[in-house]
Formats: structure tokens, sequence, C-alpha cells
């Protein structure tokens, strides 16, 4: 976080990323989370910036919506 209760802009750019190509694909959280085995409420929380996320799940989640994680960094 850079401030106190701010998320960071890494965590705001892998958050906006993940949200746009999972609309995209019309997945809900729910769709998503089943796909990665990743929670949906946990998803939610990365995809607004307030959850640091581990290289593990950022890689499940890409491959939940069927992406290279590179596309998401």
């Amino acid at each position: 976080m850079t401030a106190k209760g701010t998320p960071s802009p890494a965590r705001l750019t892998f958050g906006k990323k993940l949200r746009a190509i999972r609309r995209a694909k019309d997945m809900t959280l729910e769709d998503l989370s089943e796909a990665s085995g990743v929670n949906w409420s946990y998803i939610s929380q990365v995809e607004s910036g307030q959850r640091n996320i581990a290289v593990d799940n950022m890689w499940r989640l890409a491959q939940g919506v069927g992406v290279e994680l590179k596309e998401l960094l």
C-alpha cells in the first residue's frame, strides 16, 4: 500500500486487468472461482486492489480466465 489504506499501483493494475478480462469473457466471480480454485470473495478483493496476492494465486487466476500470467501484469 502506498499510504495507509490505499492500494498500491501494482495491485490496482493487476486487479483492473483481471476484472476486465473476466468480464470480457462473461465470467462471474463464481465462474472464475470454480475455474481457478480461488475463493470468489478473495478474487473480489484482488480485483479491487485490497488484497496482496501470491504468485501461485496469480497463476491460478490467469489459468482460470484462460490467459498467460504476463497479460495480467
